[in-house]
């Protein structure tokens, strides 16, 4: 049977190189008694693959079963698998055929492989490789005939080097792997797929089938379809049930597209609140701390100055006019950050370094020689947070709404500063 035939069988839609060598595989695998890994992300339609191997296969008139493994609760997997006896557990009121015996003959497509428990693990490899396996509760040894063919959506040799598989279980049933390609990989089929389905819903529906623009086409390539197959089903059932006007844009498609994961189209945001280098601010206190620095550089320069003025008094005015235009009007406003939110600008906060910590410069008169020496300022910044903190209420005669407007901070900031610090307003 050539591989289009099969496509038509199976209503498998799509002509990418990937799909087409996976079916390849499939085929040639499908008359042996190879186990087989399918390897595809969720949504590829993986099990439609173990369906293509049993029905070309010589045990396609015997039964098929699908399990998935990861919905099966790990204190019942056992007997769902392999039966159990009367009384082996509570709640066992009777003797249980598990699925290993009643597929005898058949497939079983184990979905999910990845989440089995170890335990359970080694059951299955006893089977893989005599065709025997013990009920539980039981010591009677049975045989079966059973093909197993396994998928996942995990890096199952990943799995064996953290101990979460077992390595001899993952190369007895890797086999004859077989890799279903993700939608994103095949992007050449996803408008096939898209008019399929169109189609199929404008039947189901008794509705006009929907048709994309030419922009439409090009936002529904460019989507990377985290849940491929499945998820563009999905989509085109929505669109043909909600949209009134059947000749989608670009823009209408949009709007039924999750923008969570529409991060591969669109430009990354960047938030306003980085520092100098292009680095977020971690919290506030990082940005009391660019501030508290660039007061003390502004402090130093002023220092600079007025030792300058000592010295030759002529300068004073050139000074002055240096200081305003330069540093009284480059005060960065304090505001309470926001995980990923910008700063919102906030009213500048007019900083008057505390007589009691501030350097000064202390003149000293010898005879006509002037000397002077510099006091270094603290620079503890939870000093200077607590002390502007109380100018503030100081200032508003202990109004915390105020004061938290002058500060540049929340009322709730404020409050938990006030507890923090033991400040008594």
């Amino acid at each position: 049977m050539d591989t289009q035939s099969i496509k038509n069988r199976f209503g498998i839609i799509g002509n990418s190189p990937a799909l087409n060598h996976a079916l390849n595989v499939a085929v040639q695998v499908a008359n042996t008694d190879l186990s087989v890994l399918i390897n595809g992300e969720s949504g590829v339609g993986k099990e439609v693959f173990s369906q293509i191997i049993h029905a070309l296969s010589a045990r396609k008139h015997n039964p098929f079963i699908a399990v998935n493994c990861g919905a099966i609760p790990e204190g019942t997997i056992d007997s769902e698998l392999f039966g159990h006896e009367k009384g082996s557990f509570t709640g066992a009121v009777d003797s249980r055929k598990g699925y290993f015996e009643t597929v005898n003959g058949g497939t079983i497509f184990l979905d999910e492989i990845g989440e089995m428990p170890l335990g359970t693990q080694a059951r299955l490899l006893r089977v893989l490789e005599t065709g025997e396996y013990i009920r539980v509760g039981s010591s009677k040894v049975q045989k079966t005939d059973v093909r197993v063919i396994a998928a996942t959506n995990k890096d199952l040799l990943e799995f064996t080097y953290k101990g979460k598989f077992r390595e001899d279980l993952y190369y007895r049933l890797n086999t004859v792997p077989i890799r279903v390609p993700a939608l994103r990989d095949r992007k050449e089929d996803i408008p096939l797929l898209f008019r399929k389905f169109s189609v199929d819903f404008a039947e189901r529906y008794k509705t006009a089938p929907v048709q994309l623009d030419d922009d439409a086409r090009n936002v529904l390539v460019s989507y990377g379809w985290p849940g491929n197959v499945r998820e563009l089903k999905n989509i085109a059932e929505q669109i043909s049930v909600l949209s009134i006007d059947k000749n989608i844009t670009g823009r209408e498609l949009q709007i039924f597209l999750p923008q969570n994961n529409n991060s591969n189209r669109l430009p990354m945001l960047v938030s306003s609140n980085t520092n100098a280098n292009g680095n977020e601010f971690s919290n506030e206190r990082e940005i009391l701390y660019k501030l508290f620095f660039d007061m003390k550089k502004d402090v130093t320069e002023l220092k600079k100055m007025f030792a300058e003025i000592i010295k030759n008094p002529s300068n004073a005015a050139v000074a002055a006019a240096y200081a305003h235009d330069n540093l009284m009007n480059d005060y960065t406003p304090i505001g309470e950050l926001q995980p990923n939110a910008p700063i919102q600008a906030q009213p500048y906060m007019q900083v008057q370094a505390p007589p009691t910590h501030a350097a000064q410069p202390v003149i000293m008169e010898h005879d006509d020689i002037h000397e002077h020496e510099e006091v270094e300022e603290s620079l503890n910044i939870m000093d200077k947070e607590k002390e502007l903190i109380v100018k503030a209420l100081k200032k508003h005669k202990g109004k915390r709404k105020d004061a938290a407007l002058d500060l540049g901070i929340s009322e709730r900031t404020l409050y938990r500063k006030l507890k923090e610090y033991d400040i008594d307003d």
